[in-house]
């Protein structure tokens, strides 16, 4: 009796000893596992899904500290649900490249491969740097437009829902109002074949002046055709010295471009010692965009040099979250 007790004893030591490692355990893969973002950064009065821009990290790519690739999981770990490209920021890559075709079926897998992965949606592409959509010259505004179209597949490809583009080419309001519209009806029939977007960003020159970049995109009345206003880029004409002219009120402007909207972008520089953007209201920045319907993403678009890149996301992230909970 007293050899079976002994091992009744033993087993039950041997039990306690099991349970305690299991637990033990158990609690190392909590703390090991991350939360997921989406659900520690949203909040009852957020009407919109936050999405990261990638030129947030331009300053990281461009020094190489960080691959391009690397986005899509930089983007999740830092809490938002989407991605939006910059195709700048991949030069470096497609240059590895003789044909620009195969350069850009590679870069389409490794992007949906990297997204899938991390579980982030891909929003849209932001493009620059493939000619002016807005020449008075027609041949210059339609190579403009064949150079854009690689793209619109590439966000076909990718599940986005628009590719961004700038109506660059002239700064004559006359002008600008014809041939603008001419680039993005050719370029928007285009992307309708393949369910994608054409947006346009207050970029500097015409299209930040509010007014008339909204009659351009009446004027070429597509249903895919439509803004991305950004919170900043208010320079309408440059000079030696910087700006010259400057749209005279952001948020009548913000107001404007809302109305044609199809994404939004929330640009920020810098920050006071509450957190809130030194050089635009957010909240009433926010209240504007939800007044007018919209309930898609916001991009995050840090900008400043005073914060890092990443602690410059994360306080705009911040921001837009806490701004949400002040809204009528």
């Amino acid at each position: 009796m007293k050899i079976q007790k002994k091992s009744q004893n033993f087993a039950f030591l041997l039990m306690l000893l099991f349970v305690a490692f299991v637990s033990c355990k158990s609690n190392e893969e909590k703390e090991e596992t991350p939360l997921i973002e989406s659900q520690m950064y949203t909040n009852d009065s957020q009407f919109f899904k936050l999405s990261l821009a990638q030129w947030s990290m331009h300053r990281m790519i461009m020094d190489k500290s960080v691959s391009p690739y690397d986005f899509a999981k930089k983007a999740k770990a830092w809490g938002f649900e989407g991605v939006e490209y910059v195709n700048g920021l991949f030069a470096d890559e497609l240059s590895k490249f003789d044909n620009e075709e195969e350069g850009m079926k590679a870069l389409v897998s490794r992007l949906k491969k990297e997204s899938e992965a991390a579980g982030v949606e891909n929003v849209l592409i932001m493009v620059d740097g493939e000619g002016h959509l807005a020449s008075p010259d027609k041949a210059v505004r339609n190579q403009a437009v064949e150079n854009h179209k690689k793209w619109v597949d590439a966000a076909a490809k990718l599940g986005c829902h628009a590719i961004r583009v700038n109506t660059s080419g002239t700064n004559d309001p006359e002008l600008y109002l014809a041939s603008a519209q001419d680039g993005l009806r050719k370029l928007a029939h285009y992307a309708a074949e393949k369910n994608i977007n054409v947006i346009v960003e207050n970029h500097g020159g015409l299209s930040s002046d509010a007014p008339k970049l909204v009659e351009v995109i009446n004027a070429v009345n597509l249903p895919n055709c439509g803004t991305l206003p950004d919170f900043g880029n208010w320079c309408i004409t440059y000079g030696d010295n910087g700006c010259d002219v400057v749209y005279p009120d952001m948020y009548d402007g913000l107001e404007r471009l809302m109305t044609v909207a199809k994404a939004v972008s929330a640009k920020s520089h810098d920050f006071d010692e509450k957190g809130n953007e030194t050089q635009k209201d957010y909240v009433r920045m926010l209240q504007i965009v939800k007044d007018a319907g919209y309930s898609g993403y916001i991009g995050v678009e840090y900008e400043g040099g005073v914060l890092s890149e990443e602690d410059g996301i994360i306080a705009t992230r911040n921001l837009l979250i806490n701004a949400a909970k002040k809204l009528n």
